[in-house]
């Protein structure tokens, strides 16, 4: 798969009303993925909520889907990103984070 925008995590305070609107707003439906995480599981660009304080991005956080994760990072850190967030395993695969030049953080996930 080439790289390319397949997720966007979204920080929350609170999972349940952030599933509530987007549901009654778009006719979404999430899946549970413990007591403060759920996503869309459309297999498209999928969204998921974050509402654990000590897990969440201070931002949206657009994740990346590649098919060589430390390929990924090897290039992301040549090419002058920093590493925000080391590699890690996750229901779905690996993923890390990254801060680019204009210190936007962006996540890389392989699935698996």
């Amino acid at each position: 798969m080439a790289a390319r925008l397949n997720y966007l995590e979204l920080p929350v305070t609170d999972t349940a009303r952030a599933k509530a609107f987007y549901g009654a707003a778009f006719g979404w439906a999430f899946s549970d993925f413990g007591p403060t995480y759920a996503a869309t599981t459309t297999g498209d660009t999928d969204v998921g909520f974050q509402a654990d304080d000590s897990e969440k991005s201070a931002a949206a956080l657009p994740v990346i889907g590649v098919d060589d994760l430390d390929a990924a990072l090897a290039a992301i850190e040549a090419a002058g990103g920093r590493i925000t967030m080391a590699p890690f395993a996750f229901p779905g695969g690996r993923r890390f984070h990254f801060a680019d030049p204009d210190d936007h953080e962006l996540a890389v996930m392989q699935p698996g």
